[in-house]
């Protein structure tokens, strides 16, 4: 993909330093997250909280060093029974009380601590006979007997001892009972304890099935277990179960004194010992914490890590993967199949597929549904390439005309749908600068169409430079708004016109470059790193004028550099090795291109949280570079 750049001679330096520190205001600083997932991102902090402020569970990070800002997550969270809700889940410890004091059997947890802030669970249960229901739990004893004011045959049992301490029968009623037919039956495991006859007064049986560890009472005459000394409250370590009590304070005692312990009654956790977040690297559990500074600064030194709360909701990740796309730059089937072929996680391929053939908005269509298949079943989307043939004249008459680009855009649109693919990426080079307007104005007509067909659509644009972005035809600012993807074409800063010799991609030319487009305000999600598979040979003559160069494959330059005896030296402004050999009385020149000059690209691509990196093109490269880009994504 050849680049002719437009240079620009009159700039005024005044001028120049005006646009830059104007586009230098419009980079993302910020980026919104809800939970783990980015939402957004913003050039102020300000903006930037005041979208976060609309969603639940969101934070604001600093971009640059994953910084964290500010964050509505909760800090106190209300159970009752072990159970709770979005709803119960407060900010502050003051919210988080005034609905708990609404409530019976509560606690409220401290989220960057273990155990219970409040709580307030039952200490006294009212019954009358064998009846009672979950309005009759009190945390006091003189609370439990104003309510039993109210009933006749009523008693009151302590939760804490599992006793009954308190009763209103007279000692008539007491008698009277005591001479009913028995049908309190203490049992043990479903089956009658020997040795113990039923009981007619239910205290009797209580007090008898008290001193009988695991002991139930069954009233024979409905069938009902009415009383029970069956430990309910499990503590837990590890998922281990290291006792179990019939009183839920004698659990909660034990539970304290043991690491990482927690209390569970019919599968609910009551009292937990375990820290609310706990870091993963994949599926492994890494490390619990009960502070988010803690865990996520301890995530950080781990790819492919997650920070979860206990519930298993995420709320940071680094696990964010790159794309790679491939550009095949041809459209022949074969061809385009066997590059994939030999890639490892690639996402995207593009072939050369569609053409604009003529100013009336005709298309050449080269495409073939059969390898849209194909790579679908490889786990590779399709993003056929459309370019305009570098042809200027050609493109200024058909940006002159509405009716040829609804032709055009409509005939694209329907192909594309038609094979299946998942967009496309728009190639359209040598715009004259006087289209600017018409180009953005096509562009977006273009992205319209194909978004509202579920589809995805990329735009390649020259690597550039601020000092003259503003009288090419690429207004990158305003092309970001419409499009889903802008990929940067960081090489041929040296290129086949060029009148000296240098390298296709300096590292620091790249990165430059990189900045420049975040200057225009275009979002690091939007944004692919364009990379080289390739080198340009520049041939000097005896008397070191560059006579002419050519392009040479990547993968063709360690054999070249065996067969020629090239000598390379560290380049430091391009941050590669500069090769050089004489042959047949000329010199000759080229910046190699390396597994690490392409690890290095990759890296300035996740340096500044880039989408990925697209490579021109496929078929360049050796096959064992992809095992260290896959290692990488």
């Amino acid at each position: 993909m050849l680049l002719m750049l437009f240079f620009c001679q009159t700039i005024m330096t005044g001028a120049v330093n005006r646009a830059d520190a104007a586009t230098a205001q419009m980079m993302t600083q910020y980026r919104v997250y809800q939970n783990d997932k980015a939402l957004r991102e913003f050039p102020t902090e300000a903006k930037a909280i005041a979208y976060a402020a609309n969603f639940e569970y969101s934070h604001v990070e600093k971009i640059a060093d994953r910084g964290w800002v500010w964050d509505n997550f909760p800090r106190y969270k209300v159970y009752q029974n072990g159970q709770s809700n979005m709803k119960w889940e407060f900010r502050t410890y003051e919210q988080a009380l005034s609905v708990a004091k609404k409530l019976t059997n509560v606690h409220i947890r401290d989220l960057e601590n273990i155990g219970w802030k409040y709580q307030s669970y039952a200490k006294f249960q009212l019954y009358q006979g064998d009846k009672t229901q979950a309005s009759w739990s009190f945390l006091t004893l003189a609370d439990a007997k104003q309510e039993a004011k109210k009933w006749g045959n009523a008693h009151i049992i302590d939760l804490t001892s599992n006793k009954w301490v308190w009763g209103n029968l007279t000692e008539a009623q007491v008698k009277a009972q005591r001479e009913t037919a028995p049908v309190y039956q203490i049992i043990v495991d479903g089956e009658p304890v020997e040795e113990q006859s039923p009981y007619s007064f239910l205290m009797d049986a209580k007090n008898s099935s008290a001193a009988i560890a695991g002991s139930e009472v069954l009233n024979t005459a409905t069938g009902q277990i009415i009383h029970s000394n069956v430990p309910a409250y499990t503590v837990q370590q590890n998922s281990t179960i290291v006792q179990s009590f019939v009183s839920l304070d004698a659990a909660v005692q034990l539970a304290a004194k043991t690491p990482n312990a927690e209390v569970i009654y019919k599968d609910a956790v009551l009292w937990s010992g375990i820290p609310y977040l706990q870091v993963n690297q994949g599926d492994k559990k890494l490390r619990v914490f009960n502070t988010r500074n803690g865990a996520i600064t301890f995530a950080k030194g781990y790819a492919n890590s997650t920070v979860l709360t206990t519930e298993g909701r995420a709320i940071w990740s680094n696990t964010k993967n790159l794309v790679y796309l491939g550009w095949n730059g041809s459209s022949t089937s074969t061809t385009v199949l066997n590059h994939v072929a030999n890639t490892q996680g690639l996402s995207i391929d593009s072939p050369t597929w569609f053409e604009l053939s003529a100013a009336d908005g005709s298309i050449k269509d080269t495409s073939d549904p059969a390898v849209v298949t194909a790579l679908k079943e490889k786990g590779v989307q399709v993003m056929p390439l459309v370019n305009n043939q570098f042809n200027r004249k050609m493109t200024t008459e058909f940006l002159k005309s509405a009716t040829a680009q609804q032709a055009f855009i409509q005939k694209l649109v329907g192909k594309i749908v038609d094979l299946g693919a998942a967009g496309i990426n728009l190639d359209f080079e040598e715009v004259a600068g006087s289209d600017r307007a018409a180009y953005t104005s096509f562009v977006t007509q273009l992205a319209k169409a194909v978004q509202a067909k579920g589809l995805q659509i990329s735009i390649d644009l020259p690597r550039g430079s601020l000092s003259w972005n503003q009288v090419t035809a690429y207004d990158h600012s305003a092309l970001a708004e419409v499009v889903d993807t802008i990929i940067i074409m960081a090489y041929d800063e040296h290129w086949s016109g060029s009148d000296t010799p240098g390298s296709v991609a300096g590292l620091q030319w790249v990165e430059e470059g990189v900045n420049q487009f975040l200057s225009y305000g275009i979002p690091r999600s939007k944004l692919m790193l364009g990379i080289p598979f390739y080198v340009r040979e520049w041939k000097l003559d005896s008397a070191g004028k560059l006579v002419g160069n050519r392009a040479i494959y990547m993968s063709e330059l360690p054999k070249l550099i065996a067969d020629t005896n090239a000598q390379g030296t560290l380049d430091p402004e391009s941050g590669q090795m500069k090769y050089k050999y004489v042959k047949e009385g000329f010199t000759y020149l080229f910046w190699a291109e390396t597994e690490d000059t392409v690890k290095a690209r990759i890296n300035i691509a996740k340096k500044y949280d880039l989408a990925g990196v697209a490579a021109w093109r496929l078929g360049y490269e050796s096959n064992d570079l992809w095992t260290m880009m896959l290692r990488m994504k």
